[in-house]
């Protein structure tokens, strides 16, 4: 502070009460040399919002043991939404500590992923936001080998659709993804032709897991591989 200027300002030592605060996402490394990564998710006009985001972030980094370098990424559906006041934080948003994304662009992105695409979904138009699902589904099980992540995909996915479509139970888009659509997909059906093409018990029985890893009920893998549902919770249970 300038001297000349001293005359404008009052001093005083202010308490500052500790507040509860929720970042939507915190990503921890495992290694020093990368940082940490906040995540937050902001769908509705805030002029408040970018004095909150700084503050949950120093006081988790005030808070933490962990000594590593951070960046912040902050997901919006458009650039409408995008009202926080920013004058205090240009010098923190013009860097490379903080991103900004916002949904309505990634479709100039020639190289999607399904995390883009899984994202992207969340500003889908209700009357095709199903179908779009799917497709995520579809791609991810042409892709991806591993039956556990594919299952926190669809996982992801349902959450997404029970927040944007309000009118369907959690029940009924499960069963979007566990009964006729998903028997559609190729994974599904690779997997119970495998079962099939064996023409044994023993073959259906190696694909029990996983039929559950897609999320499908004991009820309806016995439906599908012509097994007793007893027959199915055996075969469905850890072996030791």
């Amino acid at each position: 502070m300038p001297p000349c200027g001293t005359s404008a300002y009052q001093f005083s030592s202010v308490e500052v009460k500790q507040l509860s605060f929720r970042i939507d996402g915190v990503f921890l490394p495992n290694a020093a040399e990368l940082p940490i990564y906040f995540a937050e998710v902001q769908f509705q006009p805030d002029k408040k919002f970018y004095s909150r985001l700084f503050t949950e972030i120093f006081n988790y980094l005030d808070k933490t043991e962990l000594t590593n370098n951070w960046r912040g990424v902050v997901i919006f559906p458009n650039r409408s939404v995008d009202t926080g006041d920013t004058e205090r934080y240009t010098e923190l948003l013009n860097s490379q500590r903080v991103t900004r994304v916002y949904l309505d662009e990634l479709s100039s992105i020639e190289t999607s992923s399904i995390g883009i695409e899984t994202v992207k979904l969340i500003i889908e138009p209700e009357l095709t936001a199903t179908t779009r699902a799917i497709e995520i589904v579809n791609t991810a099980q042409q892709q991806i080998l591993d039956v556990a992540t594919i299952r926190e995909i669809i996982q992801l996915i349902e959450t997404i659709l029970i927040y944007k479509l309000p009118r369907l139970s959690q029940e009924e888009i499960r069963k979007m993804f566990g009964s006729n659509e998903l028997r559609q997909t190729r994974f599904y059906q690779d997997v119970f032709a495998e079962g099939k093409q064996e023409g044994k018990q023993e073959g259906k029985l190696e694909v029990i897991p996983q039929l559950l890893g897609l999320g499908l009920s004991i009820e309806q893998i016995a439906q599908a591989l012509g097994l007793d549902e007893q027959v199915v919770r055996q075969a469905a249970q850890p072996k030791s």
